[in-house]
């Protein structure tokens, strides 16, 4: 990728620094449009394990969603890959440990869940920064001893 600093290129650092800051921000259940300034404002495309979101209207919604569904999220980036595409875009494989715990009433207890979860992003340079335009979740594994998502 081109040197680090150039505001007209996308840099590997500027890419892992969004998936950090990305995480980070899904961690702390940031206000929503905190969040959007991550993803592109069109032709955004996002393939979970529920479902695929399209467009911000849809990631707002998902995010309502994830946000009353799980609590005390964290995850653990554990690797980045950048593969550049053009001068404006890349390719991205991200590996993360995701713990979190969720209620379904009327249980007595939360649950903890805790998966290692593969994902593939198309990041672009938009408006000078890194933005997320397709974002899939190839793999949800939970880890030794954690249930399933569909089971929790």
């Amino acid at each position: 990728m081109p040197a680090a600093g150039d505001p007209r290129v996308l840099t590997a650092s500027a890419v892992e620094r969004t998936v950090t800051d990305w995480y980070a921000a899904l961690d702390r259940h940031a206000p929503v449009e905190e969040v959007l300034r991550h993803l592109v404002p069109r032709g955004l495309v996002m393939h979970f394990p529920e479902g695929t979101v399209r467009g911000l209207r849809g990631f707002r919604t998902w995010y309502r969603t994830v946000c009353r569904l799980f609590f005390d999220e964290a995850h653990r980036v554990d690797a980045v890959t950048v593969r550049p595409v053009t001068p404006l875009s890349a390719e991205v494989e991200v590996a993360v440990t995701w713990t979190t715990r969720t209620w379904r009433p009327p249980a007595a207890h939360s649950r903890t869940l805790s998966f290692d979860a593969r994902q593939s992003w198309s990041v672009v340079l938009h408006d000078g920064r890194p933005r997320i335009r397709t974002y899939t979740v190839d793999a949800l594994t939970p880890r030794p001893g954690y249930p399933a998502l569909a089971d929790a």
